[in-house]
């Protein structure tokens, strides 16, 4: 992860983010590597393996969604509360087979109880794989220090 990154004012810090998803045990399982957190943004990637194939040799969609979720968690959860999703939808551009994953979220609207999200997934070309939207619910907890 990239330490560099950190966040001010009531913003968790880099830290205390990087704590919180070392928890997510399936987003490990999927080799994903969360790059960087802002408020209302993070980036994350995905190096791609065999497990990751379906059956006609291109990239699983799960596995595609699955990095795009675990995007959009990071930078909903990133003002400190807890953010869980409350609806999320996937739209496949183009198929992957090789290489690495990147995903980009960035927020879209914020209020004190929802967050609407983007989640932008490439290939190594930069070429878009997938667009991922996401809502979620801020409940009324902190993110651990």
């Amino acid at each position: 992860m990239n330490k560099e990154i950190q966040m001010t004012g009531k913003q968790p810090t880099m830290g205390n983010i990087e704590r919180y998803f070392k928890g997510d045990r399936f987003s490990e399982r999927c080799n994903i590597e969360l790059l960087s957190v802002g408020p209302g943004t993070a980036r994350a990637k995905m190096t791609l393996q065999g497990y990751h194939w379906n059956g006609y040799g291109t990239v699983q969609g799960g596995a595609i969604f699955t990095l795009a979720d675990f995007t959009f968690a990071a930078a909903s959860n990133s003002h400190g509360m807890v953010a869980v999703a409350i609806n999320a939808n996937i739209t496949f551009m183009k198929a992957a087979k090789t290489g690495t994953l990147w995903a980009e979220a960035r927020e879209i609207s914020k209020n004190f109880k929802l967050g609407s999200y983007t989640v932008e997934v490439k290939d190594e070309a930069g070429d878009l794989v997938a667009l991922f939207q996401g809502m979620a619910y801020r409940k009324t907890e902190k993110i651990p220090d």
